[in-house]
């Protein structure tokens, strides 16, 4: 062979060899740019996902009104006609009949339809016209206590029954009366437990937050009151060790101006009470719990992050 030949021959074999180790470094560096943007996709992915969730402990239902009576199945069972009248949201056929059973096979009105309970608060007349909330919004929040007793927060219980406020309370000064009135998009007039006068293009709302203390074992108790509890000091007291999520009872009603005319069928704006029968269905409340309450993570309806 004529020396000469051989650089060339030489350069002829490794020519494959080069052209494969270039399109291997090249496909080396697409899958690194590849990678580096998928880490980059899913980094902000998850940071988008963080960011959305909202650190507030709650889940909600939107039970609006369904129908008045002058029923009451907690004070007085199986006694039509025996109470003052009220306005009852979420389940539709709620009575003076009405029990666990009946509410788990009625239809309900709230959002979302998993949520069987009965919710009812005396009516409210503007002279002798009844006024139902156009706006009804139920919280479930856990809040009111320590991140610790959050965090261990259990489900309320099924079958669960709660009265909070005062109907027959004489004087705003009653501690036992919880209520607060105050106006939608009026921050400035401040709330108070009577009615209050509203500016005009304003609703008059009632907040009303419930015990979330129980005493792991009554559904219900004599007065309707003892087996729960408010925190005290931002803890459960030892009558009442179970943590249970806080019912929030949010009433938005389409009036404004001088109260003078308005009243509850129980009383003053003071006597304002709440009543609650608690039928979720057992699994939808523990999910609710296990996934909004205890991580702190704010939920809508459906039980999801919002």
């Amino acid at each position: 062979m004529h020396p000469a030949l051989a650089p060339a021959r030489l350069r002829r074999r490794l020519r494959p060899l080069t052209l494969v180790t270039a399109i291997m470094a090249l496909l080396g560096t697409s899958l690194v740019i590849h990678t580096t943007q998928a880490n980059a996709t899913s980094k902000v992915q998850a940071e988008g996902s963080s960011a959305a969730v909202v650190r507030v402990a709650e889940f909600l239902a939107d039970c609006p009104f369904s129908h008045r009576l002058p029923d009451d199945p907690i004070i007085f069972p199986n006694m039509p006609g025996a109470s003052h009248m009220h306005s009852f949201f979420g389940s539709t056929t709620t009575n003076a009949n009405t029990t666990l059973a009946s509410l788990q096979s009625s239809p309900t009105n709230c959002n979302p339809r998993t949520d069987l309970s009965s919710y009812w608060v005396p009516t409210l007349y503007n002279g002798n016209t009844p006024v139902e909330p156009t706006i009804t919004t139920f919280y479930y929040l856990g809040e009111g206590v320590r991140a610790d007793i959050v965090a261990r927060t259990q489900p309320l219980p099924l079958g669960l029954r709660i009265v909070a406020g005062n109907a027959k309370a004489t004087t705003p000064n009653d501690p036992t009366s919880n209520a607060r009135w105050s106006c939608l998009h009026a921050g400035h007039v401040p709330p108070s437990k009577d009615f209050v006068n509203c500016p005009a293009g304003t609703m008059m709302e009632s907040y009303l937050d419930f015990p979330q203390c129980w005493n792991g074992r009554d559904l219900d108790s004599a007065d309707h009151k003892s087996h729960m509890a408010y925190p005290v000091g931002q803890a459960c007291p030892a009558s009442h060790p179970v943590p249970v999520p806080k019912l929030r009872q949010v009433l938005r009603y389409p009036v404004s101006g001088n109260p003078a005319n308005f009243r509850l069928a129980s009383g003053p704006g003071y006597t304002m009470h709440g009543d609650f029968f608690n039928a979720w269905p057992v699994a939808e409340m523990e999910r609710r719990v296990r996934d909004c309450i205890r991580p702190v993570i704010k939920c809508g309806a459906d039980g999801t992050p919002s």
